[in-house]
């Protein structure tokens, strides 16, 4: 009889091997806990990065869209200076403003219907987390800025650190960061657009810069003003007012009217 109670007793688990056996098993569950969170850490990271990178290009094509399509008319420069002058400024609260003439695919087209000639208003702004974000505005020209775009702008970018707008002077032969000339085009744009990958992120992990020339031919007042329709020649020998062609009232050099 002892015997064999102590061969069943050689078959069963201590208290210790079963604590041990749980032990090993948490450590396995940690390890494999850690690695995933580690995974799906590095994925966020990497997806942060690729969507940092797709709207700072997407922020810098809508701005080489734009500025290309840019137009400058003298007259209305001077008369409406308010509506048609071109604005930059540098600094925490950058912003550049400008008049062009867009096509059907740029952002927010369908919302302005035939309006292609509109004011651009690019600003960098405090974003409702806290961040800095670059937003578009437009409104079509000769009229106010309507509240539905003015709460609500196009985002272009997030967790912006810089944004940066240099003007070559064809003068000095360099670029320069402030553009006085409120009443004329610069002939290339220095776009410099700097982002981080997430809001607690101090440094800017991306970079963009571009350079864009300005096709835009300043529109002389005197090519604005509409023709005046040209009057047919009159005959000296013609009474005034009668019709310069046809076979009515005509007169002959005598004076008497023609049959």
């Amino acid at each position: 009889m002892k015997i064999r109670n102590i061969s069943r007793s050689r078959l069963a688990f201590t208290l210790v091997e079963i604590l041990i056996a749980i032990g090993i098993l948490g450590m396995v569950l940690t390890a494999i806990y850690s690695s995933w969170t580690a995974i799906l850490r590095a994925s966020k990271v990497g997806l942060d990065a690729a969507a940092s990178v797709q709207r700072a290009r997407i922020a810098l094509r809508t701005l080489h869209e734009s500025l290309t399509s840019t137009e400058c008319f003298l007259a209305h420069m001077q008369r409406h200076a308010d509506y048609y002058a071109f604005l930059a400024q540098n600094g925490n609260e950058a912003s550049l403003s400008f008049v062009a003439r867009l096509s059907k695919s740029f952002p927010r087209s369908g919302k302005f219907g035939d309006f292609d000639v509109r004011r651009l208003t690019f600003s960098v702004e405090p974003g409702p987390d806290n961040g800095k974000q670059l937003v578009l505005r437009q409104q079509p020209i000769l009229m106010e800025l309507d509240k539905d775009e003015k709460e609500h702008p196009l985002i272009l970018a997030k967790n912006v650190r810089e944004f940066q707008v240099l003007f070559y002077d064809q003068r000095l032969g360099d670029w320069i960061d402030e553009w006085t000339q409120t009443n004329q085009v610069p002939k290339s744009v220095l776009v410099s657009l700097k982002l981080a990958d997430n809001l607690n992120s101090r440094v800017a992990q991306e970079e963009i810069t571009d350079v864009i020339d300005i096709p835009a031919i300043a529109v002389q007042p005197m090519w604005q003003t509409p023709m005046q329709p040209r009057m047919p020649p009159q005959n000296p020998l013609q009474p005034p007012g009668a019709p310069a062609n046809g076979n009515q009232n005509q007169f002959n050099q005598g004076g008497q009217p023609l049959r």
